[in-house]
């Protein structure tokens, strides 16, 4: 938000969450609050977090013009996203409207000049696959996301709908677009815990993203640690990466959730009695700095 960064110098990272998020898909639930971001942001920081990288896509929310202050503020890093989420959470009047602008035109243009009236410069793009496939709207958004790679060499992150789909994601978008594995972070690997698909997933090249424990998933908390550590002893400690997904004003710690802080105060010790402190510190600092780092293009 304030000017690029070093990828040393993200330090302790929140791989995967939000500020800002709205959507139909969850009424009553918005996160549209300056004032509960930036105590959120603080509470993060205060527990020892040092950067975030915002994954909230164009259309629902980023409220990417007051990103930067919030982070000037609480000494944050942030990283914003362009990129589009599954059909649902827009209009269909919005989506044939971004069909005629160009999708892929849009993500550049914020990728290296900037979200509209903002001054902010996104730094991935933010894509969504299906519940075990990639339906019509997902493959139209992967291109246009390879396309902004190839035009920007700005990472792709992707939502995978309950875990799902990972190697549909990486056959698209590596095998038929020719993105680098090393350019995809592939997010929710947590709630589908099938550690065969985690280690094919990995092989490929592709890093893979932790996130999640904000909330109660049927197989994020008492699952991962055992992911992780099965990833690790199989060499994959350096694709790992964690992140918090909080998507709910009731989940912030403001509103009594656990909120961003509980990715270092309950994830990080949990994770450290299965993998060690040395790969939870690199899942939390080295790794989102590579992940992350972009060579513009």
């Amino acid at each position: 938000m304030l000017g690029d960064v070093a990828p040393e110098s993200l330090g302790i990272c929140d791989a995967h969450d939000h500020l800002f998020l709205t959507s139909p898909q969850l009424p009553g639930q918005e996160m549209d609050s300056v004032n509960a971001a930036g105590q959120e942001l603080a509470a993060f920081g205060e527990a020892g977090g040092e950067s975030l990288i915002q994954w909230t896509p164009y259309g629902m929310g980023r409220h990417a013009g007051k990103l930067p202050s919030l982070s000037r503020t609480t000494g944050v890093h942030v990283v914003a996203a362009t990129g589009l989420h599954q059909a649902a959470h827009y209009t269909a009047e919005l989506l044939d409207h971004l069909r005629a602008e160009g999708l892929a035109d849009l993500f550049v243009r914020e990728l290296t000049e900037g979200i509209a009236d903002t001054g902010v410069r996104a730094g991935l793009t933010k894509v969504a696959g299906g519940f075990h496939g990639l339906d019509a709207h997902a493959r139209w958004t992967m291109e246009a996301a390879s396309e902004a790679h190839h035009a920007t060499g700005a990472p792709i992150a992707v939502h995978l709908e309950l875990g799902t789909g990972a190697l549909d994601v990486l056959d698209l978008l590596c095998g038929k677009l020719d993105v680098p594995p090393g350019k995809v972070i592939l997010g929710h690997l947590n709630r589908s815990p099938d550690l065969a698909i985690h280690h094919r997933a990995a092989e490929a090249g592709a890093y893979l993203a932790f996130d999640g424990p904000s909330r109660a998933h049927h197989a994020t908390d008492w699952r991962m640690p055992e992911a992780v550590q099965t990833l690790t002893e199989a060499g994959f400690a350096d694709q790992l990466l964690l992140g918090g997904d909080t998507t709910t004003s009731g989940a912030r710690a403001t509103n009594g959730g656990p909120g961003l802080p509980y990715l270092l105060r309950g994830v990080r010790p949990r994770l450290e009695l299965a993998a060690g402190k040395d790969v939870v510190e690199r899942m939390l600092t080295v790794n989102p700095g590579r992940a992350f780092a972009v060579e513009w293009a």
